[in-house]
């Protein structure tokens, strides 16, 4: 059977505002990535391989990233980074062929939401582990400090996706449809000022995997220049600190909207 072409494609994979969701389609996905996994899903589409199955292999990439970060020196930074933008893609391709195949399915969105939260969760966890020096040369003991704000800062990340899903949880439990982008409106006048600023600073952003990997790609490159991990450590500070702070914040926000109501 001939494939389609990328226009004949595209309608079907990207219906009409998938690139312009405000909370659900990723800034890298609308510059570069959609465009690219377009032309990967064409190929694929034949594939042996279910989209769910294309989900696992989307969590197997994110967890390696992860797990990349143990590497000393720039490799592992640039391992992860490499990795993340694949776990990207499969974000992105799963979906897609789920659409052309119409095999859209409630498992699969549950297993691309534990994705995203082992996925953001390991990639932090790596970065305190890495940050701790674990496989020190120089004969020093292992920094325990930088791991533990390591998991803070994924625990945080964990959260604040919990925080965004269990209102969804939390209507569907009282009867009501899932909460429309209308309701994240705050109905305080002051906390919408505040919720503009944040989302214009854009500094909630930097725990999720693409921006947090890209953070971590730098902090190696300047280390790889100064000779220690005096940048790895500073940047595993941040987003600790981003983490924690972003947790009450966005619990804030949500509890000021009208998404509980």
């Amino acid at each position: 059977m001939p494939k389609p072409s990328v226009a004949e494609l595209r309608p079907v994979v990207h219906p009409g505002g998938i690139k312009d969701r405000t909370n659900g389609e990723h800034w890298a996905g609308r510059l570069y990535m959609r465009e690219i996994s377009l032309r990967c899903t064409r190929v694929l589409l034949n594939s042996p391989l279910s989209p769910n199955q294309y989900t696992y292999l989307m969590i197997v990439a994110g967890v390696a990233a992860g797990a990349a970060l143990l590497i000393p020196g720039l490799t592992g930074a640039i391992l992860a980074a490499l990795l993340i933008q694949l776990y990207l893609l499969l974000d992105c391709v799963d979906g897609e062929l789920a659409r052309w195949r119409k095999q859209t399915s409630t498992t699969g969105v549950y297993l691309d939401r534990i994705g995203h939260y082992l996925s953001e969760a390991a990639l932090l966890v790596g970065f305190g582990l890495r940050a701790a020096d674990l496989f020190h040369k120089d004969g020093a003991s292992t920094q325990w400090q930088w791991a533990f704000l390591g998991t803070l800062a994924a625990l945080g990340a964990i959260l604040i996706k919990a925080e965004t899903d269990l209102v969804d949880v939390a209507r569907t439990r009282r009867g009501l449809s899932a909460v429309e982008e209308s309701a994240n409106v705050p109905r305080s006048s002051g906390m919408a000022l505040a919720r503009k600023a944040a989302a214009a600073l854009k500094f909630h952003r930097l725990v999720g995997g693409v921006e947090a990997s890209l953070l971590m790609l730098a902090a190696g490159i300047a280390d790889f220049v100064h000779g220690d991990l005096l940048y790895t450590r500073i940047a595993v500070v941040v987003l600790a600190a981003v983490a924690v702070l972003q947790t009450v914040l966005h619990l804030v926000s949500i509890l000021a909207s009208s998404r509980l109501k």
